[in-house]
């Protein structure tokens, strides 16, 4: 069973991690600039930047989404930029991702209930991820705009634009 939960601040050392290994994934290993005291400023301290949530399956941390609130001045509501949505190698295929996705379009627990979801990066993934339950596009990764469909906790859609 996958449990999600909000990051807490025993937790960035996992995070960083998770980041070190999203950066092999993208070819990019030697991008990484974070460290453990700055996400744990940017998660944790007075004013934070932004926040996460992991994903674990018997106990043990498998993935994380880590995201921040923002507002559309156009559509007149908040929002949510998911800046990295990560699964570890052995625990892909098993629901993890889908199970973040789910768990931020319901609001997870966050300050805010989350209306529109919109990330950049990690587009292969998530366009597996959201191809595999039929509710993405098919075929490659174009760079146009496309709308990505999932569903919160309560089956209403949540609208994803890249």
């Amino acid at each position: 069973m996958i449990a999600i939960r909000p990051a807490m601040p025993a937790d960035v050392p996992v995070i960083l991690r998770f980041v070190h290994e999203l950066a092999v994934f993208e070819r990019e290993p030697e991008a990484v600039r974070a460290t453990e005291a700055m996400l744990a400023a940017a998660l944790f301290g007075d004013r934070p930047a932004a926040e996460a949530a992991l994903a674990e399956m018997a106990g043990e941390p498998v993935g994380f989404a880590l995201f921040f609130h923002n507002f559309s001045t156009w559509e007149g509501r908040r929002g949510l930029y998911l800046e990295d949505l990560y699964v570890t190698p052995a625990a892909r295929g098993q629901g993890a991702g889908a199970a973040l996705l789910r768990h931020l379009g319901a609001g997870g627990g966050t300050r805010l209930r989350a209306v529109r979801m919109v990330g950049a990066g990690l587009e292969r993934g998530r366009h597996r991820l959201l191809s595999r339950d039929g509710r993405g596009g098919a075929g490659g990764m174009d760079g146009a705009a496309r709308q990505r469909r999932c569903a919160d906790a309560a089956g209403r859609p949540v609208r994803m634009s890249r």
